[in-house]
């Protein structure tokens, strides 16, 4: 709740925390961020609480969130950073740990598409431990033409997949700026949206399994996009 509110681009619609709690820091801060957002601060028995988030731990505070502030695919293209894009992913566990890696390395933002696809949720929120207060998250109605559209701001596209056909990302020098597509799990890019990538990376695997799950290899890429770009500096 906290990174919501220090980073928070909308205010959230009002806050409840549960009376007796004992003063300390964090609720002092969670006053102070609310004032200064205008946000309503309500102190109310425990029991609505526990009601209100079905006796999840709450730790005795819970928030109203306003809805999120989608960016433009222009406002992260300006960054001219690493953009990711998600390719129907469904998971919100993965779609916050990637969010959270996102903000790590200082991406430029994340691209989702409008139908059929995770969205920002309190369990998004949540799995990205408030990172996805501080990234761009930008919704488009069609995949295909945001690549169009990077393509033509001078991105090269890039596609994770698992198939024999892909390059080692380790191996490759990848060139800048990169979106990066990560496919839906399960199923990997579109065919169609692979179609438009210039390099299709993958993944070395030396091990029992043959391939990870969205969101670590998804984080693993975004990584070695970011140290490659790193040491050319």
């Amino acid at each position: 709740m906290l990174e919501s509110l220090r980073g928070r681009r909308s205010p959230a619609r009002r806050i409840w925390i549960a009376e007796g709690v004992k003063p300390d820091e964090r609720f002092d801060e969670i006053r102070e961020l609310a004032g200064e957002a205008d946000v309503p601060v309500e102190d109310v028995p425990r029991m609505m609480l526990d009601d209100m988030t079905r006796r999840a731990n709450h730790q005795g505070v819970v928030m109203d969130p306003a809805p999120y502030p989608y960016a433009d695919l222009d406002d992260l293209i300006e960054t001219g950073r690493t953009i990711l894009l998600l390719d129907h992913l469904q998971d919100p566990q993965n779609f916050g740990s990637l969010i959270r890696a996102a903000d790590a390395v200082g991406i430029g933002g994340v691209v989702l598409p409008q139908d059929r696809s995770v969205a920002v949720t309190p369990a998004v929120v949540n799995a990205s431990a408030g990172a996805v207060e501080h990234i761009q998250v930008a919704l488009v109605a069609n995949l295909n033409r945001a690549l169009e559209k990077l393509e033509a701001a001078g991105y090269w596209i890039a596609g994770l997949a698992g198939d024999d056909s892909a390059q080692d990302i380790f191996t490759t020098d990848l060139p800048a700026p990169v979106a990066l597509i990560v496919g839906s799990e399960g199923h990997g890019m579109a065919p169609s949206v692979r179609s438009r990538c210039q390099l299709v990376l993958g993944l070395p695997m030396h091990g029992h399994i043959s391939s990870l799950n969205a969101a670590t290899a998804g984080t693993v890429a975004l990584y070695e996009i970011f140290r490659q770009q790193r040491n050319a500096e």
